[in-house]
């Protein structure tokens, strides 16, 4: 193309542009709030993300007191804290530890590097293991189904010895893997010595990690979970009955693990749905069984009394339909790509507001996996968290009379 045609283009560009700037564009300046409960937004400036999860004093002031030395309650959709005391101190897990065996070894039935039915040869290492037993015995061989039936509801540290085994080769090599996993789940103050709980002086974990482990079991392993809500299990002709009282008392708890030593005290992370929404209460250090269960039942029954579950956007609402430059059409839809969900007060779930932006300019081409924006969601004037926005589908380059238009719309805003 010559110089002459190229100028011709450009005149003719700015001319156009010239009519349309006399127009009123759409606005990319202010965000827009909501209306309680709805959403609504302009283009501009992203906010800083809103940290998730973490509530005021004000919300955990009427949590219950119960027999623990430290305790959490989460919301397991939204990871949201509903109350806690002591939750980041440290202390020794029992076979709460048996959560962390049983991630890996899903990972590992996940990946198909273990299978269901792969028999499982016990050691004598395994065989000798102290406390809980699956009784399993030295030289035979298990299904790895069996031994995670005999882990998960009689606790058996054999069988979870045997597995360790199986996946890490020892049981040093797989606690690596546990220690690994833990700290890619964030809990930054958990350390294991063993897979199975027993004491060790350097083998501890906080309420608050054990939260993140047991949300990652629940969101990541859906069809393994189902085995953390049997009943009972019966191996060599031996009945054992899960630990867990509280699976035979309240027909919304389905999890999740009770630990015990001397010096961990009574120990139980609780997972329960009612309605669309799911609790897990980690209690670590009651003094007894009853202690345990009562305190864990006093923490969901709170929860779920004084707060509800509340979708606010669902996955692939148009919450905005920004101007796109450089782009086959001028207007491409966004919103969010998961449901946007957040746990309330009860009393302030009317108070809901929304408000979306998205960045300035947006310049095709752009993918549905491409974060142009943010939608953030604010309780009784207080912000809670912020979601990404996408495209709602790809948008691709325009021809090359549309980029060279929007070349000098663009240009000409800047001035």
């Amino acid at each position: 193309m010559n110089r002459s045609v190229v100028a011709a283009l450009i005149v003719t560009s700015w001319g156009a542009f010239s009519a349309l700037s006399a127009q009123a564009l759409p606005s990319a300046s202010a965000p827009a709030k909501s209306a309680p409960a709805s959403t609504a937004g302009a283009a501009g400036g992203a906010p800083a993300a809103a940290a998730a999860g973490t509530p005021s004093a004000s919300l955990t002031a009427n949590a219950p007191e119960v027999d623990a030395r430290a305790y959490i309650l989460i919301d397991s959709a939204t990871g949201q804290l509903l109350a806690q005391r002591a939750d980041q101190q440290r202390l020794e897990p029992a076979s709460l530890t048996k959560l962390m065996t049983c991630y890996v070894v899903f990972h590992a039935l996940k990946t198909g590097s273990l299978k269901l039915s792969d028999l499982v040869t016990i050691s004598e290492h395994a065989w000798k293991a102290e406390g809980s037993r699956t009784f399993v015995q030295v030289g035979t061989q298990i299904p790895a189904e069996v031994l995670i039936k005999g882990m998960i509801v009689q606790s058996g540290n054999d069988a979870t010895i045997a597995l360790a085994e199986r996946i890490g080769g020892t049981e040093p090599a797989f606690v690596q893997l546990m220690n690994s996993y833990a700290q890619r789940l964030g809990m930054v103050n958990t350390h294991f010595d063993n897979s199975t709980g027993l004491p060790s002086a350097t083998h501890y974990t906080t309420a608050y990690d054990l939260s993140l482990l047991a949300r990652a079991l629940v969101r990541e392993f859906p069809d393994y979970y189902a085995w953390f809500s049997l009943r009972e299990f019966v191996w060599n002709n031996i009945h054992q009955d899960n630990r867990n009282g509280l699976l035979g008392h309240d027909p919304s708890v389905d999890g999740m693990k009770t630990g015990h030593t001397d010096e961990a005290g009574y120990c139980l992370i609780t997972s329960a749905k009612r309605g669309n929404m799911r609790l897990i209460a980690v209690v670590l250090g009651s003094s007894s069984i009853k202690g345990r269960e009562q305190a864990s039942a006093a923490l969901l029954n709170y929860g779920y009394t004084n707060y509800e579950t509340i979708n606010v956007e669902r996955s692939g609402t148009v919450v905005l339909k920004p101007r796109v430059y450089k782009a086959r059409e001028e207007y491409y839809s966004v919103g969010p790509a998961t449901d946007v969900t957040i746990v309330v007060p009860r009393a302030e779930a009317s108070s809901i507001e929304t408000t979306a932006y998205v960045q300035r300019p947006l310049l095709a081409p752009l993918s549905t996996t491409t974060s142009v924006g943010q939608i953030q969601i604010v309780v009784g004037g207080k912000p809670v968290t912020s979601v990404p926005l996408y495209p709602l589908t790809n948008v691709p380059e325009g021809g090359f009379w549309s980029r060279l238009s929007d070349s000098v719309r663009l240009w000409y805003q800047r001035r």
